[in-house]
């Protein structure tokens, strides 16, 4: 999604379940009412400004990214007691993103999940993700 005028991110306040939780000069921190079930107290860190990946970031809006995830993790500890977290940007499709608006995923993590203690990088260590060999480069 690259158009400014449909980007979910570029304009929070048109979706009903989309929260801004907290905010500053450039950034907000998001919670989606349909992302509360199974990533229960999940949110986003957003620019205001839309850039298509994190790479694109001023450094006011990495200053500010910090500063709400600071302020976003007192909160979730408070709020929902987290055993720890997973963090992380997508960039590109081959990453799986899919709002082409850079967005800081702070998703919370119990000991009591079923996948507990696994997390972005078990996924992409398993055998069926290594890629293949060219016959080229195996000359």
């Amino acid at each position: 999604m690259t158009n400014q005028e449909t980007c979910p991110f570029c304009h929070p306040e048109k979706d009903k379940d989309q929260n801004i939780v907290f905010e500053n000069e450039s950034c907000y921190f998001l919670q989606h009412n349909k992302h509360q079930d199974v990533l229960e107290g999940s949110g986003v860190i957003v620019p205001r400004s839309h850039h298509a990946n994190a790479f694109e970031l001023t450094e006011k809006e990495w200053n500010d990214t910090y500063e709400l995830l600071q302020k976003a993790k007192t909160y979730l500890d408070e709020t929902f007691s987290p055993d720890g977290y997973t963090l992380g940007w997508n960039v590109g499709e081959v990453s799986n993103q899919f709002i082409f608006h850079c967005h800081l995923h702070v998703i919370p993590r119990y000991n009591d999940e079923p996948l507990a203690g696994k997390g972005v990088r078990y996924w992409l260590k398993q055998p069926e993700n290594k890629r293949k060999k060219e016959a080229s480069s195996l000359k």
